[in-house]
């Protein structure tokens, strides 16, 4: 069975964008520079060639990798649900135990992922933890250092 990829209407959005503008866009591009590179004749000693080859296979890879997610994807709905609980789609206010800090994060799907600003995939060890628990619970996350305790202090939608 495919995996199933979690994605917010802007996300979904946003791919259907680049998988549009690689069929209709760039595709082109990369033709044009196999055929110019083809024009300098030997092609076996041709690094304009080869270049281009390339640039065609990783063109091909993401088109293959877009339209892998594109077909195998379930929205995240932004709605009001009954309770307020942690899950995909949840703004979280966590309090780091062992360092008396509040860190922010917003739970997404793993194709949105970015830890660096604080989006933080359902499927990464602190996604787990966090999904199902609301304010006032207390959450041990199991890390590479040991486990790190957190209190949830904030659910938001």
């Amino acid at each position: 069975m495919a995996k199933e990829y979690k994605l917010s209407p802007q996300r979904l959005k946003e791919l259907q964008e680049e998988m549009n503008y690689l069929k209709t866009v760039r595709e082109k591009e990369v033709a044009e520079l196999i055929k110019e590179a083809r024009s300098f004749g030997d092609l076996s000693e041709n690094s304009e060639y080869d270049e281009a080859k390339n640039e065609q296979g990783k063109l091909y890879s993401r088109m293959a990798e877009l339209e892998d997610i594109l077909s195998n994807y379930v929205v995240i709905e932004e709605e009001e649900h009954e309770g307020d609980y942690i899950r995909l789609g949840s703004t979280v206010t966590v309090l780091d135990k062992e360092f008396n800090e509040e860190q922010t994060y917003k739970i997404v799907g793993s194709q949105e992922a970015d830890p660096m600003n604080g989006a933080i995939s359902e499927d990464s060890p602190f996604g787990k933890a966090l999904l199902g628990k609301v304010e006032g619970d207390h959450v041990t996350v199991d890390a590479p250092a040991g486990p790190v305790e957190y209190q949830v202090l904030k659910v938001e939608r």
